[in-house]
This record gives structure tokens, C-alpha cells and sequence, in this order.
């Protein structure tokens, strides 16, 4: 027997996450995800996300999560981004550099080994 649902329909859970942003918005606070997880009766983030694998709730969890993401992203606009790129990257997203090497005029890079013989002393 499975637990019953503490958010009975998606919209419920949408209402009660937006009544979440608004409160942070009007108590100059940056949303988190324990903190909606909270704000939503709920007892971890991980109960947070199973809502996204009941019927019906995929896309109100996925609408929520990315309007937390979206207020993380926008913490990248200033001084000190460290924080914010630590936060979206435990959320699943990720910084890259990728290093293509060409040689002259784009053709393949050409590698040359010189070796020179000296008298032995």
C-alpha cells in the first residue's frame, strides 16, 4: 500500500510552489530546493522529485524545477558567481572546454622530432 499523496493534484502542487516563490520574492530570499520541499509539506528533496514520477504531476514538477534553475542562472548576473555555478551543477548541469588543435592553413598539426649527436667527452 502506498503512501497517500500529501499534494493532491498537479495544480495544487503548483499553486503551493508559486505561493513558495512569492514568498521569497517579497522576503528578498533566493529559492532552494529544501526550502520548496518544505513549503510543500514535504519531508526531502527526494520526495520532491518522486512527484515528477506520479501520473499527471511530471510537468508541474518539471515547470517548478526550472523556475528554480532559472533563479539560479540568474545569480550568474554579477561579482561572485561561484555559488550559483556550485548549485547548478548539483542540479545536472555542467562547464566544458573543448580544445581542437589544426595545423597550418587547418590541415593536420604536423609533429617533428629532432635529434642531435654530440661527441661524447
Amino acid at each position: 500500500m502506498s503512501r497517500p499523496l500529501s499534494i493532491e493534484s498537479p495544480a495544487d502542487f503548483e499553486r503551493l510552489a508559486n505561493e513558495y516563490f512569492d514568498k521569497c520574492e517579497s522576503t528578498d530570499r533566493r529559492p532552494t530546493v529544501n526550502g520548496l520541499a518544505l513549503a510543500l509539506g514535504l519531508s526531502s528533496r527526494q520526495s520532491l522529485l518522486n512527484y515528477g514520477e506520479r501520473e499527471g504531476f511530471l510537468d508541474a514538477v518539471k515547470r517548478v524545477r526550472t523556475r528554480l534553475e532559472d533563479e539560479w542562472e540568474q545569480g550568474l548576473v554579477g561579482g561572485n558567481a561561484a555559488g550559483t555555478i556550485f548549485w547548478l551543477k548539483n542540479q545536472g548541469w555542467s562547464d566544458k572546454t573543448e580544445t581542437e588543435l589544426y595545423g597550418k592553413d587547418g590541415g593536420p598539426v604536423q609533429h617533428v622530432t629532432t635529434f642531435k649527436l654530440a661527441p661524447l667527452e
